[in-house]
């Protein structure tokens, strides 16, 4: 399932999640609906991190996840920019976002953020707590592109 393209999963994910989402929003109100499908996702995103971390069998790096970006970008899943990327950053925009698409097909546009976006800086804490993303905007909440700036901390000494 590791190699499994990413917007194919989250298409699946979402078909299930949308139905959990309704009836906590039905028995509990919105907020509590998204509170807990954001926290069930941020932990399923903590959880592939770390697997993919362990599939390669050292600390990834920013070169491994872009080594890995594939299988987000799959399909035409994203049209993306590299700006820069070596050993301390990786930077690049998205222009396109069909997994946005697909949730705002499915009905779920007001929760795609939860579904697909709140991930990106999730997934680094299992794969990599070293690395960082800065992001300011995504094509989910309206925006031309989403910019993703990732960063690997300084380590203490």
């Amino acid at each position: 399932m590791l190699d499994m393209p990413i917007l194919q999963r989250r298409r699946i994910e979402a078909m299930i999640l949308k139905h959990v989402y309704e009836v906590i929003k039905e028995r509990s109100g919105e907020e509590e609906a998204r509170t807990v499908i954001g926290k069930a996702v941020s932990n399923a995103a903590i959880e592939h991190g770390k697997s993919m971390a362990e599939a390669l069998g050292h600390e990834p790096t920013l070169k491994d996840f872009l080594d890995i970006m594939p299988l987000w970008t799959k399909d035409d899943a994203l049209e993306i920019e590299i700006l820069e990327a070596d050993e301390k950053k990786l930077n690049f925009n998205v222009k396109r976002c069909r997994y946005a698409e697909m949730y705002r097909e499915m009905g779920l546009g007001d929760i795609g953020d939860l579904l697909s976006c709140n991930r990106d800086g999730d997934f680094c804490i299992g794969y990599n707590p070293n690395i960082e993303l800065t992001r300011t905007q995504t094509i989910m909440k309206g925006a031309s592109h989403c910019d993703f700036r990732y960063r690997m901390k300084e380590k203490a000494e």
